[in-house]
């Protein structure tokens, strides 16, 4: 959960939700989402909720931090009062949440069941950066639940990975993925990031390459983004290293969309291929595509019925919060219904579906007409009511997506 939410509104102490989201529930496909904020290192381009060790204090720790989500399971199932439907879709993201033993992991995914109910075909992932995982530790993870993993491999070349202060030796990625399917997960995700300083177009050809012979069936691409307050970003204030290039970004997408799509792979979401559908992260899909979603842990993000809540950032705060029998919940804002349709067509548009004519107004359909003029969107899907993005259109994706909603 990257950045600084809103100010919104004081959450409620019982975390009880408003009529318009009650009246919601059931509603949409629900999910619920993890939050593990602990890291072994910080690296220097991330700005996500997170703490190592040392930056802890008292009151928080990863031996307690199970104890503590289950509790706001328990907490989110008095709320939900049975009314959210089953749970389609679980991700276990941080963090680090393979910092914590497969047996906690375990107990907060069995808590899940108990207090909200796992639908029978329920997706269920985890993040996982590959030194913290293990054959037995893949092991248990599956024969407990988990379906889908999903490892950050960033990159296959050395000093790429010393840029981006990633501790894991090259070959770590390509071993656990193996591991993973001995273990049984039908659903293996590679996470790379391109454009990092000093990285060369023959360097992301090896990490493409090394992570396609690895085998997984989904590969998520995110261009490095230079966030500030990161380590990163005072090394490029200080002249250490270049700030990655707008045009080199957009070659290695292309780069990265062509060696994919002729391994077999396609597009989905901007910055997701997967091999078939099957192998699309339903989770991500949720988000998407308008779902719901309880985000447990410190600094997650919530969503029901088109209310939007976050918790404490710190795990210190919110370990205050669980154990004196309040809310974790920061504060809260309720969209509005035209914030809702903004959101709609602002995530439809990044999908390989498209974002449905219908979502937009007579305005925005304009804009539509004139992206596909511009070769940015798809004459013939939009002549079938959508907007799909060209692939030049997904390099612009968010200039089309003002262009749609202004």
């Amino acid at each position: 959960m990257a950045g600084l939410p809103p100010d919104g509104a004081p959450g409620p102490a019982d975390g009880s939700l408003p009529e318009s989201a009650v009246a919601r529930l059931g509603s949409a496909s629900f999910g619920v989402y993890v939050h593990v904020p602990f890291c072994l290192t910080r690296c220097g381009y991330c700005d996500f909720n997170t703490y190592t060790a040392t930056e802890l204090g008292s009151g928080a720790s990863r031996e307690s931090y199970a104890a503590l989500a289950i509790s706001e399971l328990r907490l989110a199932a008095k709320v939900l009062a049975g009314r959210a439907g089953p749970v389609q879709t679980v991700f276990f993201g941080g963090g680090t949440p393979t910092l914590l033993p497969p047996g906690d992991l375990l107990a907060i995914l069995r808590a899940i069941d108990a207090e909200l109910g796992l639908a029978h075909d329920v997706e269920v992932t985890t993040e996982a950066n590959p030194e913290t995982v293990d054959e037995p530790a893949l092991a248990a993870l599956r024969a407990g639940g988990f379906t889908r993993i999903s490892l950050g491999m960033q990159s296959a070349v050395p000093r790429v990975l010393a840029v981006l202060d990633r501790v894991h030796q090259p070959g770590r990625p390509e071993q656990c993925v193996a591991w993973a399917r001995s273990a049984g997960f039908g659903q293996v995700s590679l996470d790379l990031i391109y454009g990092t300083p000093g990285e060369t177009d023959a360097d992301w050809h090896t990490s493409l390459d090394r992570a396609l012979q690895a085998g997984p069936d989904h590969v998520s691409a995110y261009s490095l983004i230079v966030e500030e307050g990161t380590r990163l970003a005072a090394r490029i204030r200080r002249g250490e290293l270049p700030m990655p290039d707008d045009d080199v970004l957009a070659d290695r997408y292309v780069i990265a969309d062509d060696r994919l799509s002729a391994a077999g792979f396609r597009w989905y979401e901007v910055s997701n291929w997967a091999v078939s559908d099957g192998a699309r992260c339903r989770h991500n899909e949720l988000y998407w595509t308008g779902g719901d979603w309880w985000g447990i842990g410190p600094g997650a993000h919530s969503h029901v019925g088109g209310t939007r809540w976050w918790n404490v950032r710190h795990p210190a705060a919110y370990a205050q919060r669980i154990s004196a029998g309040l809310s974790p919940a920061q504060a809260r804002e309720v969209l509005t219904d035209g914030e809702r349709a903004t959101e709609r067509i602002m995530l439809a548009t990044r999908l390989e579906a498209g974002c449905p004519v219908a979502y937009l107004t007579p305005a925005g359909r304009v804009a539509a007409r004139t992206a596909v003029d511009d070769g940015l969107a798809s004459r013939a899907a939009l002549a079938r009511g959508a907007v799909r993005l060209t692939r030049r259109g997904r390099l612009l994706a968010d200039a089309v997506i003002r262009s749609l909603t202004d």
